[in-house]
């Protein structure tokens, strides 16, 4: 059977020159942001369609807090990008940690039913230790 999504699928947008995201200086400690986007919409990169969904992000800023005006116009990237769904939330929680270095961070994507199936995604920060899986038999 041949393979209908490939190794180019998979790795689709990744290569794509996100803007950096601006921070200000943090005035006090432990606390938690959270910052949503109902309005989010990326493109499948197998058939060019629409995908559109929550994105949100949750942190507990350390010395920099992330600029909302400059995230918003970072997610705004991902309108016309072909990416996948896992690859948007991996790689927006990558790109937040690169700009402010949070004590924590969690990332979820809330995608939207299309063809009957809606998908929720979440990455977090730190990323968590995996353990080395057993072979396949």
């Amino acid at each position: 059977m041949a393979t209908r999504y490939t190794d180019d699928h998979a790795k689709s947008g990744l290569d794509f020159t996100f803007p950096e995201i601006e921070t200000w200086p943090n005035q006090f400690p432990g606390y938690e942001i959270l910052v949503d986007d109902p309005e989010f919409t990326s493109v499948c990169p197998k058939t060019g369609l629409p995908d559109f969904g929550i994105v949100t992000l949750r942190y507990t800023p350390r010395e920099r807090c992330l600029e909302l005006k400059s995230y918003k116009e970072y997610l705004f990237c991902y309108r016309n990008l072909g990416i996948f769904q896992e690859n948007v939330v991996n790689q927006v929680l990558e790109d937040v940690v690169k700009a402010c270095d949070p004590v924590w961070a969690v990332v979820k994507g809330d995608f939207r039913p299309r063809g009957g199936i809606s998908t929720t995604i979440e990455a977090r920060w730190p990323r968590p230790k995996l353990e080395a899986a057993e072979p396949s038999k």
